[in-house]
């Protein structure tokens, strides 16, 4: 047995470094369109003093003229394109608006206009640049080299792409997996969250399947590759991301349903308005006055704020309460679900393993205490999550931990040292009882068979089937050659899980799914505990893609809760993807269109709860809006109303409905909407 075993990593860091996603990010400043709108606003900003301290015109309003160029030149170039394909562009639009705002004297309206504009384009821009370098940067998870076994045994390093589906590569301990493919020799355990969400690493032997990407535990392996590394499960995650990206329908706020119609109808008619009293005699400036009046009474920016003031209030809100929602579009879309899928590790659970069962053995003659002491003893010098789990169980009983000597790891099999003068193993069951000698197994079958009144079936099989069977992970302790124990360890759930279960069944009217990579027995005990009753376990990335577009199909409009790499093309696939924050991967984070900052389940019904609160505010303006943009148009049209009026008609809509969306900035808003649910 010794011949087998392996001392620690002697870099404990080391390891966790190599564990982790790369990271990528494109530079601010690397995208022009936050530079152009970063201009835009610097010279506003300029300007704006300048002519509120009374400056002459001819010096702050080169700076205005400059701060129209800069912001409003690119929206601009892109809405003639867009009309040069016979679609009117609400880019073209925002910038005729902003020309005609000073072509009447409002020139810092439409500097404003212009300056707000072009920064929310440098917004959508980063969020888009972002979720690329997340994209890329799950590429790296894949080496770039791997060691290639030759027919004549000789190691080649060649880079990861030239492998072909055949070649041998050794896997060092600590290394990521070069490629797809099958074990030949050696055991080892494999980190396979990135693709599984898994929170325990794979046991692997010969005959098992390793991924591209994943990470390599402290033993050895020979792997066969079985797929090009442009048909590994890394590289299909991020295709689908890409497609899902891209295939998603563009989602529309609820204004921009009409826009095209309305911002045609509202050109035609101020040409109307314009063009038909001058033919009938009309003095050109008289003329040309009321067209303005009217352009200015019909614009919709009334409208427009009907929509955004209530959705960025809400964001903002959120944002207080540790929920990021990246734009009006999400926020909007949160509020329109109907059905949700979860996923476990990390998300309802901890998606860290703990100890749940301390199970000693009578016939050893110790207690609870002395068993898990012994086990953490042991297992402290150990980097394996299953030993963290033990150790933590043991400080957060106060247990003081004797020294351990000889340490030595076995891959696949577990830890073995000497506590306090004993022979102290901790591992698998399994792999443990099938070293141990017969003569051993018997007579410590004999006294457990005795103590337990005569049970042949042999105790030890009976706990670790027990806990098997519980959705736990079993893991034996023997104490010089004989079992002593069995551990049961298991990830889980979060404190608000269940609740957030129940308020999610409420608001959409049906009980969320579970998605997972999980094994299909501890998927059934979490979701039993949680209030779940459709379970799909062990599910592949494009599985879990298949099981979204399986419940969009139905009609349902579905928002997806996951944390992890293998979350993200359900994510992106989903009508809302929402990640939780401490412990979710870049692309998850990236891909989601809200993220839980804070960690906490239960915010996103309340989130929910608010974005349908944002939606009925939005209603609200748009009645408001109409009444004041009808009554204006019809006095201009049958009367004559004066200039000054007709703006502040306007711009009293407009304030009226800001401050109406504003409403959802106060803590109350999210008190009931947190409410609502519970209730």
């Amino acid at each position: 047995m010794t011949a087998t075993l392996t001392p620690p990593a002697a870099d404990p860091a080391a390891s966790v470094r190599a564990g982790a996603v790369p990271r990528r990010r494109t530079r601010l400043l690397a995208l022009p369109e936050v530079r152009w709108a970063g201009a835009a606003a610097a010279l506003f900003l300029l300007a704006l003093p300048l002519q509120l301290a009374g400056a002459p015109a001819w010096i702050w309003g080169p700076l205005y003229a400059l701060s129209y160029v800069t912001g409003g030149w690119e929206p601009g170039w892109e809405g003639l394109k867009a009309l040069k394909g016979r679609t009117l562009d609400v880019d073209l639009l925002m910038v005729v608006a902003a020309l005609g705002a000073a072509s009447i004297g409002q020139v810092m309206d439409g500097a404003l206009l212009i300056v707000i504009f072009a920064t929310s384009g440098a917004l959508e821009a980063l969020a888009t640049a972002r979720t690329a370098d997340s994209v890329r940067g799950l590429l790296d998870l894949a080496p770039a080299t791997a060691t290639r076994i030759t027919a004549d045994g000789t190691e080649q390093t060649v880079p990861a792409d030239e492998l072909a589906v055949g070649d041998t590569v050794l896997v060092r301990p600590g290394e990521r997996v070069g490629a797809d493919g099958r074990v030949l020799d050696g055991a080892s355990e494999v980190d396979q969250a990135s693709i599984t969400g898994e929170p325990l690493p794979a046991a692997k032997e010969p005959g098992d399947e390793v991924f591209a990407g994943t990470l390599n535990g402290t033993g050895a392996l020979r792997v066969r590759v079985e797929r090009d590394a442009s048909d590994s499960v890394i590289a299909r995650i991020v295709r689908m991301v890409e497609e899902a990206s891209e295939t998603k329908a563009p989602t529309q706020l609820f204004i921009e349903k009409v826009e095209q119609r309305y911002s045609l109808g509202m050109v035609v008619a101020t040409l109307a308005v314009f063009g038909v009293p001058l033919a009938f005699g009309e003095a050109f400036s008289e003329a040309l006055l009321r067209s303005m009046t009217f352009m200015i009474v019909a614009s919709p920016c009334a409208v427009v704020l009907a929509t955004m003031p209530p959705l960025l209030s809400a964001i903002a809100n959120a944002g207080r309460h540790g929920v990021l929602v990246k734009s009006a579009v999400a926020m909007e879309r949160l509020g329109r679900i109907d059905a949700v899928a979860l996923d476990k590790t990390g998300t309802l659970t901890e998606g860290t393993p703990r100890v749940v069962d301390v199970r000693p053995l009578r016939a050893r003659g110790l207690d609870e205490v002395e068993l898990l002491t012994l086990a953490a003893a042991a297992e402290r010098p150990s980097e394996h999550p299953l030993a963290r789990a033990v150790v933590d169980a043991a400080r957060e009983r106060g247990l003081d931990l004797p020294a351990a000597e000889g340490f030595m790891s076995a891959p696949g099999i577990g830890v073995r040292a000497v506590v306090g003068g004993r022979t102290v193993q901790v591992g698998a069951p399994a792999r443990l009882l099938a070293e141990a000698e017969v003569e051993v197994e018997a007579e410590v079958e004999a006294k457990c068979a005795a103590d337990a009144g005569g049970d042949t079936d042999g105790v030890v099989a009976a706990l670790v089937r027990e806990l098997e069977e519980s959705g736990r992970t079993a893991v034996l302790v023997v104490v010089d050659g004989t079992p002593a124990g069995v551990l049961g360890i298991a990830d889980r759930l979060r404190p608000d899980a269940a609740a957030t279960v129940a308020a999610l069944t409420v608001l959409t009217g049906t009980a969320p799914t579970l998605l997972t990579g999980d094994n299909p027995r501890a998927a059934a005990r979490l979701a039993a505990e949680a209030g779940i009753e459709d379970v799909r376990a062990g599910l592949l990335p494009q599985d879990k893609v298949g099981a979204v577009r399986e419940l969009e199909g139905a009609g349902r409009r579905v928002m997806v809760v996951g944390d992890g790499v293998n979350d993200a093309p359900a994510l992106a696939a989903a009508h809302i993807g929402v990640a939780m924050g401490r412990a979710g991967s870049d692309l998850a984070l990236e891909t989601a269109d809200a993220v839980i900052v804070r960690d906490e389940l239960a915010a996103v019904p309340a989130t929910v709860a608010l974005s349908r609160r944002a939606r009925e505010l939005v209603v609200q303006n748009l009645v408001i809006a109409g009444v004041f943009i009808a009554g204006l148009v019809v006095w201009d049209l049958a009367g004559t109303l004066p200039l000054p009026l007709g703006v502040a008609g306007h711009e009293g809509s407009t304030v009226l409905v800001g401050l109406n969306g504003l409403r959802l900035l106060r803590d109350a808003a999210w008190k009931r909407a947190a409410a609502e649910w519970t209730g």
